[in-house]
Formats: C-alpha cells, structure tokens, sequence
C-alpha cells in the first residue's frame, strides 16, 4: 500500500507517556538511591541525592511513586500484553529480530513479544521489589525470618531490574531509533509502524 510519509501515526496518548516516564523518573531514583544504601562503593552517589540521611528517607517514597506509575501503566495495557500463539512462535525465532533480519518472524502488533515479556518480567519484579520493601521499611514490625529473606529479595529483584531497563533503553533508543519518539511524542511515521509493527499498523490503517 502507498505510504503518505509526512503522515503522523499516534502511538501513545498522553497519559500513556505520563505514565511511562513517571515510572522511569521514579525507577532511575529509586535504583541509584537504592545501590548508594547497598554498596559502600557506590556510596558517593548518597551525597549526588543529597547525603545519606535524604537518601535512606527517601528511597522508599521513589518506590512508591514507581508502583504507583507502573499501576497506571498496568492498567492501561495488561490487556494487549498477552501472549499469543503468533508471540510464542516470535520469542522461539527472536534471534533474528536481534539481527535485524525480521524474515520469518510473525507480523507484531501494538507491542512485540519482547517488549510483552520484558513487561510481565518488570512487573514481577516490581511486585518482589514493592513487597519485600515494605518489609524493610519497617523491619520493626516485621518477623525475622521476613526481615532476612527481603535482605535477599530486595537487591536481587532491583538488580534484575535494573537489568532489564537497560535493554529497554538499548532498544528503545540506539537499537530502534524512532520507538523513542512515539513515547516522546505521541506518534511515529507511517513506514515505521509497518516495518516494526506492521499488524498493528494495518489494523489501525482500517479504521
């Protein structure tokens, strides 16, 4: 079909966007809070936030921000993550979309297979991170042995995390330019949305 080039493709509405870099903002705090109160190595990035009595009052208050955005952000899209038979068979052949030769690979819709894996991946660690640091927060009312087990929990879901935030960014950015103006922005071009999500992008062509 003929592409109208200047055409601008909307991809994410407002309070999608909101959400997303609400959860973003308070996720980068919360993780570079969080690794100055785990390691005394990176302890100097306690006095970048303000020295280390700010940092431990108000790393768990980035916490909760980030639950909160992330809630939205469940919310709004829980739904069109799921996982369908055309996403098993896209996860199985994933390597070639790491290589960029997409031949083979099912037509995407609104979102890939990667990004609803990586979705459901941050939401539970998310969950663990949430939980476990309620506990922390208030060891005092806490049994021991939960006390202990969060010890564990907490650091290693954040580390999981963050992990997966920095694919996302990787491919959100260098890996996928133009991903990153339709949560900037709102819209994407039309070539764009068929080339990466082209199911998506004829569904919506229908309307």
């Amino acid at each position: 079909m003929p592409l109208e080039t200047d055409r601008k493709i909307p991809r994410f509405d407002f309070g999608e966007r909101a959400a997303h870099w609400m959860a973003a903002i308070s996720f980068l705090y919360a993780a570079l809070t969080g690794l100055a109160l785990w390691s005394h190595k990176l302890y100097w990035l306690a006095f970048v936030f303000g020295g280390g009595a700010t940092v431990r009052g108000w790393h768990p208050w980035g916490g909760v921000v980030f639950a909160l955005a992330l809630g939205v952000m469940f919310s709004r899209w829980a739904r069109q993550m799921r996982l369908d038979a055309d996403d098993r068979t896209w996860l199985r052949l994933s390597h070639r979309y790491m290589v960029h030769d997409e031949s083979g690979l099912p037509e995407a819709g609104r979102f890939n297979a990667g990004q609803k894996m990586l979705f459901w991946m941050q939401s539970a660690l998310a969950l663990l991170l949430f939980a476990s640091g309620l506990v922390l927060w208030w060891p005092e009312i806490m049994p021991r042995a939960l006390r202990l087990l969060a010890i564990v929990v907490h650091p290693a879901a954040a580390l999981g995390a963050i992990g997966g935030i920095i694919v996302h960014i990787y491919m959100g950015t260098a890996a996928v330019p133009e991903a990153f103006r339709g949560m900037m922005q709102g819209w994407v071009r039309p070539g764009w949305a068929l080339s990466h999500h082209p199911r998506w992008f004829k569904e919506i062509s229908r309307h």
